[in-house]
């Protein structure tokens, strides 16, 4: 397998916000995201737009149809779909605990308290919370407890 550009993660995800402009702000104020690059259309409607979490790359997109792309599905968010989740981004932070009382305090919605996901001798522990932000979209975020043996 070849490696990957240098500045970017085998995987990364998209996710689309009614107003993705305030989602990128909500974002990088509540779970410390970094701005990478902000790509503006006609009206400042959000284009494109990458999220940087150390490694990890987050784009961020306006729902609805994309101009020139008419065969694409449109985006949409959890808003938008009366609350409907089709994903849920994993996050690895250094502090569990840290990261949620910041969350907490920026407004997110937290929705499982910090706990620890013990999966066994053979395998690993994580101590994680899930939080909803501002559109619906579900997120965890998870600190490794204990490596597999």
């Amino acid at each position: 397998m070849k490696p990957t550009p240098s500045d970017w993660p085998r995987l990364s995800t998209a996710i689309y916000y009614d107003d993705a402009a305030k989602a990128i702000e909500w974002l990088c104020n509540t779970f410390n995201f970094a701005v990478r690059l902000r790509v503006e259309g006609e009206g400042g409607r959000i284009e494109h737009s990458e999220l940087m979490y150390g490694e990890a790359v987050v784009m961020v997109a306006q729902s609805g149809a994309k101009p020139g792309r008419e065969l694409h599905p449109p985006g949409v968010s959890p808003k938008s779909i009366g609350g409907g989740n089709t994903q849920c981004v994993m996050l690895f932070v250094d502090s569990v605990d840290e990261h949620c009382a910041h969350a907490r305090a920026a407004g997110a919605k937290i929705v499982d308290e910090p706990a620890l996901h013990d999966y066994g001798e053979d395998y690993w522990a994580d101590r994680s919370y899930g939080a909803v932000d501002l559109e619906g979209h579900l997120w965890w975020f998870t600190q490794r407890i204990r490596d597999k043996k």
